[in-house]
């Protein structure tokens, strides 16, 4: 792979991973933690700052997968890229949806029992970390 499209996937995937960490494994679950803050308020603070984190997950995909096509990627780096996209897809096409019909219900005071379909997002922001962390430092060797 060139050496300009590994730095310039590098350090977008970095970016990438940083921002899943900062947002689903430290703001996430901290926000529901501060004084007065209620479950609706939470659900409505949660939905903007995951739309807005998904939205940039977009972009920065794009930009990855850019780099690595124009960079005549291994296969390893080729297939780890595809993985972050699926993962990311799933989460956009499947995952958030649902979550989203579900807060909307919440939102509108219906009581409704914990929630399992954010045990499935969790799981894949796991999973979208590990696999993040193999291709930023494939690439680093690249």
């Amino acid at each position: 792979m060139n050496a300009t499209s590994a730095a310039v996937a590098s350090a977008v995937t970095f970016v990438w991973l940083g921002m899943v960490l900062a947002i689903s494994f430290l703001e996430a679950p901290l926000k529901f933690r501060a004084p007065g803050v209620t479950i609706p308020v939470g659900l409505g603070i949660g939905r903007l700052v995951f739309r807005a984190l998904n939205a940039v997950e977009a972009a920065l995909a794009v930009l990855v997968i850019a780099a690595v096509a124009m960079g005549g990627a291994t296969a390893g780096i080729a297939w780890l890229t595809a993985a972050v996209a699926a993962l990311l897809l799933a989460q956009l096409a499947v995952v958030r949806p649902r979550l989203n019909r579900r807060s909307d219900r919440v939102l509108a005071g219906e009581e409704l029992p914990r929630s399992r379909g954010h045990f499935w997002y969790v799981g894949l922001e796991i999973l979208k970390v590990a696999a993040l962390l193999a291709l930023g430092a494939g690439l680093l060797t690249a």
